[in-house]
């Protein structure tokens, strides 16, 4: 679980300043993925600006239905004004290849609906969650961002990701220890394409670890036969006793892998990234 950030007075600080930079917009959409830093936007957003501030889910075959009630739960708690929309990244052949650059296009579908979206609707501007931890790692989503001139109200606040936690748990938003979430696709190696049924694939190899009572974990997918697991570093004895490994086992058996693996790493953000990747040229 992770732990409150003891420097609280600087978080409280940056969140004052949040509010008072949103609080000027005329309006807002907030790209809400259900993660603990789209969360926290969303809220802030709505305390800052009420119903000028409305919350948007994209909602395709790489979102995890998991994922899916767990944003429908907590925008119903808060009080959220709260849309769901359809993304068609899989329309794309340069999402489908799954090349390095596979986010990018993933970002450029779901902020070109937005943008389309806010236009429409008349607001003012478009935001998402990336943090100040977020700029250290290869994430080729934020180029899009960028692109698409998205704001990007927690970054320009300096929020970390463990202050962004700690003011979501004061804040008591539930979401504040949320484990790291990701789109489905970010769990398929590169070069290897990106289909509906690889992404249902894994959608229910991680329900099943769920079930199991594991909380923090990613399959990734290496080929229709071969499955790479992680698992939280302190979940994994218990992942590794001799029981507990062939009930993991016989749930992946179930979904059509031929060979079940368990990273000894255990779970970590962007795993395939230093991964050479086979670049698909079809």
């Amino acid at each position: 679980m992770p732990q409150a950030s003891t420097r609280v007075p600087s978080a409280i600080a940056k969140e004052q300043q949040l509010r008072e930079k949103l609080s000027q917009l005329p309006s807002l959409i907030v790209a809400l993925s259900g993660g603990t830093d789209s969360a926290y936007l969303a809220w802030v957003a709505k305390e800052a600006l009420g119903e000028r501030a409305l919350a948007v889910t994209a909602v395709s075959a790489s979102l995890p239905e998991s994922e899916r009630r767990s944003v429908e739960a907590f925008v119903g708690r808060y009080g959220l004004r709260h849309e769901f929309i359809t993304t068609d990244e899989l329309s794309n052949p340069l999402y489908l290849v799954n090349n390095p650059d596979r986010c990018y296009h993933c970002k450029d579908e779901l902020f070109t609906k937005l943008d389309v979206l806010a236009s429409e609707r008349g607001f003012a501007a478009v935001a998402y969650g990336v943090n100040v931890d977020d700029q250290g790692d290869f994430r080729p989503g934020q180029q899009a961002a960028r692109e698409h001139r998205v704001l990007t109200p927690l970054l320009d606040a300096g929020l970390t990701k463990a202050e962004i936690r700690e003011l979501s748990r004061r804040a008591g938003l539930e979401t504040w220890d949320k484990p790291a979430a990701a789109c489905l696709a970010s769990r398929i190696a590169h070069g290897i394409a990106v289909t509906e049924d690889n992404l249902k694939q894994v959608d229910r190899g991680e329900e099943a670890l769920r079930v199991l009572g594991f909380r923090q974990v990613r399959v990734r997918y290496h080929g229709d036969d071969l499955v790479r697991i992680e698992i939280a570093p302190d979940e994994l004895p218990r992942a590794l006793a001799p029981e507990m490994a062939a009930r993991i086992r016989d749930a992946f058996k179930a979904l059509g892998f031929c060979y079940i693996t368990l990273d000894l790493d255990g779970y970590r953000q962007g795993s395939f990234n230093p991964v050479k990747p086979r670049v698909n040229t079809d």
